[in-house]
């Protein structure tokens, strides 16, 4: 028997719906019957999948590579961390425009429009010409994921209000895939290309191209139809600054700190086993590997939090793999790679926990809108710091000690802002 909280969620989900089909498939005519429906559902979960799939390269691809991209561009330490910085920047500022740019012109035409600057600043980037350029075209790809990465929970939970939880699994999974597969697969491909890490890099480009397509089908349907998007339905939030809820800030803290915890990773773990004395093609496996961990986690945990009447227990378990990782590349970053690796994928997977509490602890499609972009903006503005950190804390010792010391550290008010998100209550009754 399914639990309260199992319940409550998925009463939640009923009432963030307009209709149980999801607009899309709503929306085709009634003589098309069953096969136009089919055919629509298809389309948007293709359309998540190939969305969810490059709300990652950008960053990953750049790991293996970041030290032929240093000496190249002349890039010191300091601007490197600032480099992995930048994501959470952007997802920070430019996420908040999400709602508001889904309301306008609907939601699947933001996405095919950030597709589209996706695939424009990573094309471009390689080719900039110095660090600034390399920055300012990196800004540009990021904004593009930025508006995805606040959609994404929105149109799952509108599209498909009676799969919540598998849906927000199966985005997840791809988000991992496709972190992994860049991580893996630039210096490959860069080698593959001439030994250009211009072009190892640049070729990502291809995969957003791809998905552009793919939502501007979507987008063309959706105006023929009149449907409307995830976004709609704002009117359902309650009309009280959500920044009074403690739950939204809670999550949004630790949104925060497992993002800080994700970026370091991402950005510096590729760096850590190659000072260890690891090649650069097997530390980026390693790192996708990492990636790669969190993808069956990402089908199971959505599933295990919903049948739970608390989820700070898996605030706690995720946060104990990650000591254990960091603890392992500190004493023996060589020796055993691998199981660091997959321990800190395992912990990295709060990043699934944390989109799957967005839509437990909202009871309406608008409060998922507003919490969504509150607790991303929130979480990735605190996040910021974290990865600049690391690098200056590098540079200055000469080593990998002080930051681990710090990443490990950084689980403690991760666990604490966890366990009071985890708890079986909305925003809306807050509000």
């Amino acid at each position: 028997m399914a639990s309260t909280a199992d319940e409550d969620l998925r009463a939640a989900e009923s009432a963030a719906a307009v209709d149980p089909a999801g607009p899309l498939q709503a929306s085709a005519p009634a003589g098309e019957g069953a096969r136009g429906s089919a055919w629509a559902a298809r389309l948007l979960v293709a359309g998540l999948v190939l969305a969810a799939l490059n709300l990652r390269p950008a960053v990953t691809s750049l790991g293996s590579l970041l030290k032929e991209v240093r000496a190249d561009l002349g890039m010191s330490g300091t601007v490197a961390g600032l480099l992995t910085s930048v994501p959470a920047f952007c997802f920070a500022v430019f996420g908040l425009a999400a709602p508001r740019l889904a309301r306008r012109f609907g939601p699947a035409a933001v996405v095919c429009a950030g597709m589209a600057v996706i695939a424009a600043g990573l094309a471009l980037r390689p080719y900039a010409g110095g660090v600034s350029g390399f920055l300012a075209l990196s800004v540009l790809a990021l904004a593009g994921i930025a508006v995805s990465n606040v959609l994404m929970p929105l149109a799952v939970r509108r599209w498909f209000p009676d799969r919540v939880g598998p849906m927000t699994g199966l985005y997840s999974m791809a988000i991992a895939a496709g972190a992994a597969a860049a991580a893996a697969g630039t210096v490959p491909l860069a080698g593959a290309l001439g030994h250009s890490w211009r072009l190892g890099l640049g070729s990502w480009a291809l995969l957003a191209a791809a998905a552009g397509l793919l939502w501007l089908v979507a987008a063309r349907r959706s105006r023929t139809d009149g449907a409307a998007g995830p976004a709609a339905g704002a009117q359902d939030a309650p009309r009280t600054s959500i920044t009074r809820s403690p739950t939204a800030w809670a999550l949004g803290i630790f949104f925060g700190i497992q993002a800080t915890g994700a970026y370091i990773v991402m950005g510096w773990m590729p760096a850590i086993f190659r000072d260890a004395g690891v090649s650069a093609s097997t530390a980026g496996i390693l790192s996708a590997v990492t990636m790669l961990t969190g993808i069956p986690l990402a089908f199971v945990l959505p599933r295990l939090a919903a049948r739970l009447p608390h989820q700070g227990v898996l605030v706690v378990a995720l946060a104990c793999f990650g000591l254990a990782g960091y603890a392992g590349l500190w004493l023996a970053p060589a020796a055993g790679a691998w199981a660091w690796a997959v321990l800190l994928g395992v912990s990295n997977s709060a990043f699934t926990l944390a989109l799957t509490l967005i839509g437990m602890r909202a009871r309406t499609g608008g409060g998922v809108v507003r919490l969504s972009a509150f607790a991303q903006s929130t979480g990735y503005l605190i996040s910021i710091p974290g990865p600049l950190l690391v690098g200056w804390l590098n540079e200055r010792t000469g080593g990998w000690d002080v930051p681990l010391a710090l990443m490990a550290a950084l689980m403690v008010p991760q666990v604490a802002a966890g366990v009071l998100a985890g708890r079986a209550r909305t925003v809306e009754d807050e509000l």
